[in-house]
């Protein structure tokens, strides 16, 4: 097992981003970068927005393959090289193995550090990370060419780390191209945005979702409708639910919703989720429970979804939902619980009584439904 600490930019099961050389399904936002680098209208700093798990990271390790490992037009007697059609380096390139080690030079990696203190990665990315690319910047400004900055994930940065980022784009360093990735770009400093050009990565049909997966080394075997029910588009959430049995808990959440005040079956799914180390568990189950009623209120105005992401789905949300009336009262649900969950977790109040409080209020409303 190694010591190493665990990286905040790898979703757990997966390889690193900077491992996985084909990105899929984000053709679009590749080509429109090629095509400014080709046409020559590169921009100093890319941001790259999308859902979670969708290849933001890979496009970036990918950008900054490609920018390091393609020669320069130094203006030579030969003339400038054609320009590339694809930003394809391969995997037995100098460059892509310093990538692979993290030893590359001329690249910065900007993401949460590790507190060997307390033992866990930090909350935020810190001023004095931003700060580190000071003698970056000194020491890489020596081997010439281009350099390359990715910061994943920009929404993590504390406010003082984010006016420090924002200076250095306000004046970057000579030959310089930074990769912000972002999941919500509403959180960023406007001034951020505006200095920043945008490379926006979609959702993944199924089939990209399950290829996505096969390339990571995960087979979603008969799963693979299910896990594109609930993933939502994303690679990423796909593999978090193959990792935290997210499939076994959402078949429990539509049984326990279906049985009649079954509070002893809700609490032994909450008590499975008790616990430091089940953290992550928990914080599935209430995201799933919060997509549950997000399907359940879509069901009376366009049918349930398809397809279904348990047995037996379907069934509960036609009689749950019948109408455009139940939709609107379920959609209140959803937010409604959506706040008492954010702050349950807050005040770290035990999962059991959390659980017991949200099929409550489930069963209440689905008697005010049918009344």
């Amino acid at each position: 097992m190694s010591d190493l600490p665990p990286e905040p930019d790898c979703a757990p099961g997966a390889p690193h981003p900077r491992q996985t050389h084909r990105l899929i399904g984000q053709h679009p936002a590749e080509r429109d970068f090629l095509e400014a680098y080709t046409g020559n209208h590169m921009h100093h700093a890319w941001l790259i927005t999308g859902p979670r798990g969708v290849g933001k990271a890979t496009l970036a390790w990918r950008i900054a393959r490609f920018l390091l490992a393609t020669p320069e037009d130094d203006g030579g007697m030969f003339g400038a090289p054609p320009p590339p059609e694809t930003m394809d380096i391969g995997e037995d390139h100098p460059v892509a193995h310093r990538l692979h080690a993290l030893s590359e030079p001329r690249l910065f990696l900007l993401r949460r550090p590790w507190d060997p203190k307390a033992e866990r990665l930090k909350q935020d990315i810190t001023v004095d990370e931003v700060r580190k690319m000071k003698n970056f910047f000194a020491l890489s400004a020596t081997d010439g060419g281009r350099r390359v900055v990715i910061v994943d994930a920009a929404d993590e940065m504390n406010v003082n780390a984010a006016n420090a980022l924002l200076k250095l784009l306000e004046e970057p360093p000579e030959n310089t191209v930074l990769l912000l990735i972002s999941h919500q770009p509403s959180r960023l400093l406007p001034t951020i945005l505006s200095r920043c050009r945008a490379l926006r990565c979609r959702t993944l049909e199924p089939g990209e979702i399950a290829e996505a997966l096969h390339q990571a080394g995960v087979d979603p075997g008969d799963n693979a409708g299910p896990l594109a029910a609930l993933a939502g588009g994303s690679a990423g959430a796909a593999l978090r639910l193959i990792t935290l049995d997210g499939l076994a808990l959402y078949s429990e959440i539509i049984a326990i919703f279906a049985a009649h005040n079954d509070r002893s079956r809700a609490l032994k799914l909450a008590e499975g989720c008790v616990g430091r180390a089940n953290a992550d568990k928990f914080s599935l189950l209430l995201e799933l429970i919060d997509l549950f009623l997000a399907r359940l209120a879509r069901t009376g105005l366009s049918g349930p979804p398809a397809p279904e992401a348990a047995p037996g789905e379907a069934q509960l949300l036609s009689r749950l939902c019948p109408d455009a009336n139940s939709s609107r009262r379920w959609a209140t649900l959803q937010q409604e619980l959506g706040a008492r969950s954010r702050h349950g977790r807050a005040v770290n109040l035990d999962p059991a009584a959390l659980m017991l409080d949200i099929v409550l209020k489930v069963h209440e409303t689905a008697a005010k439904t049918a009344a």
